[in-house]
């Protein structure tokens, strides 16, 4: 209660004791309505924009954020010649570690092998560096490309069952499936039944078969294999790796022709009909 108030209430009770007219309120009334008045000041004191302390609402904290492991490469991509390091470890386009060499050097040999510089860690005192290729660079990009998107999406596995000695038509029919399947980035399990109650032999070689009549490019994560005490073989597809795409058009640019040159020249020499005669005089 304010000192104000207490002396307004003093001065109040003397002229009620003093005087015997009605009309006058009594100490307790009095007392009654400065209290009220006490709470109505504080309570618009508590509710003022000017006030600090707010009731009965608490703060949502911040959500914290998560830390980046910083020896996660997000990215493989050319730093150019403005280097911030004065020196820095350098690795070869070969892998082979050149140590530690001042950035003037490094920009040389980049000149002189005409090389890219990619970061590797910053984090190491000094940074580490590699030189790389622009075919070694989209190579990389490639693989960290295809990780990042196995990482986001994940993978489905589809099944589908053969059984031996099924017509030609049906085969073809599910193969084409399985072609489907692997354009939409599927993993696909083959199961190949025997026909029959009795285990069938080479059931393995037979599916592995199937799967190179295929015209499309496959990859396993597990290859065909004996199951069920040799009444089925199985095996699981999944789509070709960015380096298994790229030996395969390796080896397509390769010669095919090995032949010698004798060889060569015997094939050039058009076969002799069966058809012809040969008449002797």
């Amino acid at each position: 209660m304010s000192a104000g108030c207490v002396k307004w209430l003093l001065s109040h009770t003397v002229k009620t004791v003093s005087s015997t007219r009605p009309g006058y309120w009594t100490p307790a009334s009095q007392l009654a309505i400065c209290y009220k008045r006490h709470n109505l000041i504080a309570a618009s004191w508590r509710w003022s924009p000017f006030s600090t302390e707010v009731e009965g609402t608490e703060q949502t904290p911040a959500p914290k954020k998560k830390k980046q492991d910083p020896r996660a490469r997000v990215s493989v991509s050319s730093v150019g010649r403005k280097i911030p390091q004065r020196e820095i470890q350098v690795i070869s386009e070969t892998g082979e570690n050149l140590g530690i060499m001042h950035r003037a050097d490094v920009i040389k040999v980049m000149d002189e092998r005409s090389l890219k510089l990619v970061l590797l860690s910053e984090h190491k005192d000094p940074a580490v560096y590699r030189l790389m290729s622009g075919k070694q660079i989209h190579e990389e990009q490639l693989k960290l490309r295809e990780k990042n998107k196995a990482k986001a999406v994940p993978v489905q596995v589809k099944e589908l069952t053969f059984s031996a000695g099924m017509a030609a038509h049906d085969l073809t029919t599910k193969l084409k499936q399985v072609e489907n399947w692997l354009k939409k980035n599927h993993h696909i399990r083959i199961t190949l039944q025997a026909k029959g109650a009795k285990p069938a032999v080479d059931l393995d070689t037979a599916l592995e078969q199937m799967v190179e009549q295929m015209e499309v490019m496959v990859g396993f994560v597990a290859k065909p294999k004996v199951i069920r005490d040799g009444q089925a073989a199985t095996c699981i597809l999944r789509p070709p790796s960015a380096k298994e795409l790229s030996q395969k058009r390796k080896n397509k640019a390769e010669p095919q022709s090995t032949q010698s040159p004798s060889e060569a020249h015997q094939s050039q020499t058009p076969p002799v009909s069966s058809t012809d005669k040969t008449t002797v005089m």
